[in-house]
């Protein structure tokens, strides 16, 4: 069977950066995606990045003289499977409800004969306004699927259902449209103009929906499933979480390195559970070959003085775990060519300079999160190991693991939560259970600590 084909809109406003993360989304997946942006989407995400995620050309005008000698909008608007719009404005949803065709985007889903589905993006009042309201029953009534938008804070403070659903809830929608014939509506002129009729409850927490086909599990992804309620009712909307995650590599010359065995698994695991619990999650990982979780902000570094920097620069939060496995030394000079034996069996002298904490570091900054969790690999005196990090580090909690039996890189840990009123020990669990558990007691905490003023 040939690959599904999505004919992805990309309408204005800040949400627009999330096409990034579906258009990567969808492409593992095994989709076709093709890419219009209009030019009010041009001012958040440029063509360029969606060109090289889609491995195709993205559309940006009506009047494109090359594309437009072959009726191009005719034929984009024909040859996808399914035509979907993220963001959906107000002012674009209003222009599909109203038929206006002024530019190539509006152009192409009054010429498609395929099913159309919508995710909203706005402000709140735009969301509840009458307008509005009558726009997407219009839309409806059409055969469009309008997705409900997720419940939370807004770019601009307010707070309600308005945001953009997470791309992996809009790609679950997706999923869904092609597990199933897509049958078919009277369009206009006669015409048949496909429909897709799905029910609305079937969008409303679609990121707990697990993804009809068959696909190669990810690591971090949590199976599907959601331990959480539907997507506004989430323990950590509103909450912006920081995660480092892997090793760093620190080079002695360019072809040597010291590092760890740290896999990125567990950190990993953990920013695929807060994202799933509604946080907006800056995940800065060392150098590990894992795929970057759905929702998830992703910087890669490798070096201790690179994480450093990006943890600063990603700051305030509300709460940030380090996971990473920072290495705690690096070459005091790096060679600038590769370092050779010289035959005399004397092994060349490495000099070593200290990395910096960048734990240690955070809990002294004028911007210290609520909730600062460190963690702790150890293989010998476990807990004793965990209460003096505490005290050395001054954060909040140590999440301790002996790796003593079970070397990094597992599939399962056992950890401790040590913190000032006690020792919290768990069984041994799956990394993604365990991280499921930790974004629970965070969640809990931050509520103590830090909790949300909410309209």
């Amino acid at each position: 069977m040939a690959a599904p084909r999505i004919l992805l809109i990309i309408g204005g406003g800040i949400a627009a950066y999330k096409s990034i993360e579906l258009v990567r989304l969808l492409r593992k997946a095994g989709y076709v995606v093709r890419c219009v942006i209009t030019r009010a989407g041009e001012q958040f995400v440029t063509p360029l990045t969606l060109a090289a995620l889609s491995e195709n050309k993205v559309y940006t005008s009506l009047f494109d003289l090359k594309d437009e000698v072959e009726m191009g909008h005719i034929q984009l608007s024909r040859e996808a499977d399914l035509v979907v719009v993220a963001p959906a404005t107000a002012d674009l949803m209003a222009k599909m409800a109203a038929g206006i065709a002024n530019d190539l985007a509006t152009t192409l889903l009054l010429a498609t004969d395929k099913p159309v589905l919508a995710a909203p993006a706005m402000n709140v009042r735009m969301w509840l306004h009458a307008a509005t309201r009558r726009n997407v029953a219009t839309l409806r009534g059409d055969g469009v699927t309008v997705m409900e938008p997720d419940e939370g804070e807004m770019a601009c403070g307010e707070y309600g259902p308005g945001r953009l659903p997470e791309p992996v809830a809009i790609k679950a929608a997706i999923d869904a449209a092609f597990s199933s014939p897509l049958p078919l509506a009277g369009g206009v002129g006669g015409g048949p103009v496909s429909s897709l009729v799905l029910p609305l409850d079937d969008f409303r927490s679609s990121a707990d929906m697990p993804s009809p086909s068959p696909s190669r599990k990810r690591e971090g992804d949590l199976d599907g499933q959601s331990d959480f309620a539907p997507a506004n009712h989430r323990p950590l909307f509103g909450r912006r979480i920081l995660i480092t995650a892997g090793p760093t590599h620190e080079p002695i010359d360019p072809v040597r390195y010291i590092a760890n065995r740290s896999s990125g698994k567990q950190g990993f695991a953990i920013a695929a559970a807060a994202a799933e619990a509604g946080a907006e999650v800056l995940l800065i990982a060392g150098p590990v070959p894992l795929p970057t979780p759905p929702g998830v902000i992703r910087i890669d570094v490798e070096t201790a003085n690179e994480m450093a920097a990006e943890v600063e620069q990603g700051l305030p939060v509300d709460a940030a775990i380090m996971v990473a496995a920072v290495a705690d030394w690096r070459a005091a000079d790096t060679a600038p060519q590769k370092i050779k034996k010289d035959g005399s069996g004397q092994v060349p002298p490495l000099a070593l300079a200290e990395n910096p904490d960048i734990l240690a570091g955070l809990a002294k900054s004028p911007q210290r999160p609520p909730l600062l969790i460190g963690f702790a690999a150890e293989t010998n005196d476990l807990i004793a190991h965990a209460q003096a990090k505490l005290a050395r580090k001054g954060c909040d909690w140590i999440v301790a693991n002996d790796v003593s039996a079970d070397p990094m890189g597992g599939e399962s840990n056992q950890v401790h939560i040590v913190s000032q009123d006690g020792v919290d020990s768990w069984d041994r669990l799956p990394k993604a259970a365990v991280a499921r558990k930790l974004m629970e007691k965070i969640a809990d905490e931050l509520e103590k600590r830090a909790p949300l003023e909410r309209d």
